[in-house]
């Protein structure tokens, strides 16, 4: 089978070198992605052969080392494959097949090369499960072709990789695209992973889609299989399709053990001109609309009116879920046009007050941000007042003097290189007011993208200290460079040095972080490598840039 071979400026090689041998340049390039359990393969090392004349060869044998991988047994196999359309590995079409891994390994491609460049990945497979803090580390040692051994420069990045868990891919289970990750730790210590289980598309409500969960007891190590939380099945006389529930946000009290997840039912469609509802939907209809489009929500409480914020709870760590109920009325105003959980993750305040952030269109249409608490142990929801216009998907996160600071999307963001930067306020009163901060705008960049604000509490030396992390795609114009930033100022400052970039390639960008215990943070996102990724980082590695 003809490869076709591919110049992807996705990928950065960074050579200074060139082969002295044959007429062929060899570079080689390690990326900052993951390598990822559960997964067929994940790319852990590009080379790049340019031949400096039209003379084609054969592409004999490659070997590879693995020296500075913690330990060579989480790896299953090894294979050479070439770069597809995407820059990645096409896996389908194999230079050389997966093999037994080792310490050292030689591939034997066999492949007769016919163009001036080939572009083509080491791809490891590992074990269903490993110790998540583990790294692996390729290296290419040698070339060799018909014509003689090739030179080949190392890595500009020193770094071993990642590994993680794909926790969700596309087509697993049957459904098209997981999106929109939430992640919580709850009493018991159980990691809860939430998430779109978008069954026939990728794309946003309206459509057949259901919240759906994974649950892990040994720390993101192992997942339970995918459980469905809210799903409103055929309702009112339409089918799934038109009963989409979408944009979940999960919340553990931390004193009762209780669980909440709170999603957005939208019932059938309202005419993007009009706001009226369609009326003859059935199973073969393409109308679409979306809650944040145009009149695609309006004002009111009914469900041919405006989408539904519902909530379903656990009392048994996640096990079983009870019927969902629907707040709207308690929570939104008559006169807004839409109101719906932030994605990700509520918290637990100091005093037992449960919050999770929350967004909305206002009386006018325009989007904003705000929190939805509970100062009954979940029984009653209030909403507060918007924080800041022009804003959408937030997170929340209690400050050292109990303030909580709001870290939201900034629509204008997309496509604004000057002035780039995530809006953010800061309340004392539970939403009545709020503060802009001094960082809003200016600290924190995006594409316009869902990010994540997390404070982790810890002990050191006996003393209790506590910092804020913040997980988004680090660019101005592209979802991807996935970084994980930290605060020691209640966000007053993000300081560089102390910047870890887990993703330097394209993916959907949302994130979610939790704590899974005092020395491990963990992380889940919409990765270049899986729909939703999930990866351990020790906080060591977060505290002590020098260590990583």
């Amino acid at each position: 089978m003809k490869i076709k071979i591919i110049f992807c400026s996705l990928i950065a090689v960074c050579c200074s070198c060139v082969s002295r041998t044959d007429g062929i340049r060899g570079e080689s390039h390690r990326p900052a992605v993951p390598v990822l359990a559960l997964k067929t393969g994940s790319p852990v090392l590009q080379l790049r052969l340019t031949r400096q004349d039209s003379t084609n060869y054969l592409l004999e044998k490659v070997e590879i080392s693995f020296e500075g991988t913690t330990d060579i047994n989480d790896v299953d196999s090894v294979g050479l494959f070439p770069a597809d359309e995407s820059g990645m590995p096409a896996f389908r079409i194999p230079l050389a097949p997966m093999q037994k891994a080792d310490e050292k390994v030689v591939l034997h491609p066999n492949y007769r090369i016919d163009v001036d460049t080939l572009i083509c990945w080491v791809a490891v497979r590992l074990k269903d499960s490993i110790d998540l803090t583990h790294r692996i580390k390729a290296s290419c040692t040698g070339i060799r072709t018909d014509a003689g051994k090739v030179d080949i420069t190392p890595p500009a990045n020193e770094a071993a990789q990642r590994v993680g868990v794909a926790l969700r891919q596309h087509m697993q289970d049957g459904v098209h695209t997981s999106r929109i990750p939430g992640l919580t730790t709850s009493k018991k210590g159980t990691l809860l992973a939430i998430y779109d289980a978008r069954r026939q598309s990728g794309r946003d409500l309206q459509g057949d889609i259901d919240i759906a969960l994974n649950r892990s007891a040994d720390g993101g190590r192992t997942w339970s299989p995918m459980q469905v939380v809210l799903d409103m099945g055929p309702w009112g006389g339409l089918p799934e399709k038109y009963n989409g529930v979408s944009d979940a946000c999960i919340l553990a009290d931390d004193n009762t053990g209780d669980l909440y997840v709170f999603g957005l039912w939208m019932h059938g469609v309202l005419d993007s001109r009009t706001g009226k509802w369609v009326e003859g939907l059935t199973d073969t209809s393409t109308v679409w609309n979306h809650q944040w489009r145009s009149r695609g929500s309006g004002p009111g409480y009914g469900v041919r009116q405006t989408p539904q914020l519902l909530v379903t709870k656990s009392t048994d760590d996640g096990l079983t879920w009870s019927t969902p109920e629907n707040i709207t009325r308690q929570v939104k105003e008559a006169g807004w046009w839409l109101l719906a959980p932030a994605p990700g993750r509520g918290i637990t305040l100091a005093d037992g007050t449960l919050v999770f952030p929350s967004e909305g269109r206002g009386e006018t249409g325009a989007s904003f941000s705000t929190i939805t608490y509970s100062k009954d142990g979940g029984k009653t929801w209030t909403t507060a007042n918007p924080a800041y216009a022009n804003t959408n998907e937030c997170m929340a996160a209690q400050l050292s003097d109990g303030s909580i600071m709001l870290n939201m999307r900034e629509r204008g963001n997309r496509g604004r290189l000057e002035g780039n930067g995530r809006a953010i306020a800061v309340t004392r009163d539970l939403g009545k007011t709020w503060t802009e901060h001094p960082t809003s705008r200016s600290a924190l960049v995006e594409p316009a993208c869902m990010a994540s604000l997390y404070r982790h509490d810890y002990t050191e030396n006996g003393d209790k200290k506590s910092v804020l992390l913040f997980l988004n795609p680090n660019s101005k114009t592209r979802r991807n460079d996935i970084t994980l930033k930290v605060s020691f100022d209640d966000g007053n400052t993000w300081p560089e040095t102390y910047w870890l970039l887990l993703d330097e390639y394209d993916g959907a960008g949302y994130s979610c972080i939790t704590s899974v215990d005092e020395k491990t943070v963990g992380v889940l996102y919409e990765g270049s490598q899986a729909d939703m990724v999930y990866q351990q980082i020790p906080l060591n590695d977060i505290l002590h840039p020098d260590a990583r």
